[in-house]
């Protein structure tokens, strides 16, 4: 059995409703290009025998106006990672968005409190991010909070046990190819403002890739011990 699933990150969608640093610009996708995206997966999932996961970063506003819709109109969900310290401010999720996100059938998770480097955190850091942002998360939505999404994609073998030990029950990060089904460790593609996908989705897709992608989850297997 090969790595199937292709998770598909976007981290804004439109035009950003508060401003944003310039490196974080292109990461904003047009409505346009997302919503041709959603109306793809489908089709890209029967032809290639893959699943075709969404996944949002950040919290931004754009993940409820135009994000979820889209979603709901195809009749898919998406996991919706939030910032605990962005929650209810300018250009962000609202703690009633969130809770629309949840009964539309799709699921909340941790992107930590403050988009900081895991890696770079002290205990006290670790506590705040990993721990106290999660049960921020929790009160506002009122449900358990069991994924969560590493900022930047920066991880080492200590943040992963630091997230095992937290009891997430799935993580997700910014590396490159496909994912096991069931996998612990999801790897994702976090597409930018050149993403087009009817070019850029089907070559991810290829046999070639699926059996890369396996082989890496077992190299990861071993050098991280996960």
């Amino acid at each position: 059995m090969f790595a199937r699933t292709q998770f598909l990150t976007f981290h804004g969608i439109g035009t950003p409703a508060v401003a944003i640093a310039s490196d974080e610009q292109r990461f904003f996708v047009s409505a346009e290009t997302y919503r041709r995206t959603i109306g793809r997966l489908g089709e890209l999932e029967q032809r290639h025998s893959v699943r075709l996961e969404v996944t949002f970063d950040d919290g931004n506003l754009s993940d409820f106006t135009i994000g979820l819709p889209a979603l709901v109109e195809a009749g898919r969900s998406g996991r919706f990672f939030v910032l605990a310290g962005r929650i209810g401010t300018k250009g962000y999720l609202s703690a009633d968005q969130m809770r629309q996100i949840l009964a539309a059938g799709s699921t909340i998770g941790s992107h930590g409190h403050d988009h900081v480097d895991w890696r770079k955190l002290d205990a006290v850091g670790i506590q705040h991010e990993l721990v106290d942002a999660r049960r921020r998360i929790e009160d506002t939505v009122g449900t358990a909070v069991t994924e969560a999404a590493i900022p930047f994609g920066a991880f080492d073998r200590r943040v992963l046990h630091l997230l095992r030990t937290a009891g997430y029950s799935r993580i997700y990060t910014s590396t490159s190819g496909l994912a096991y089904d069931q996998a612990w460790f999801c790897p994702r593609w976090s597409v930018t403002d050149k993403f087009d996908p009817d070019r850029d989705v089907e070559p991810r897709l290829a046999m070639k890739q699926k059996i890369r992608s396996s082989l890496y989850a077992m190299a990861r297997r071993v050098r991280y011990r996960i």
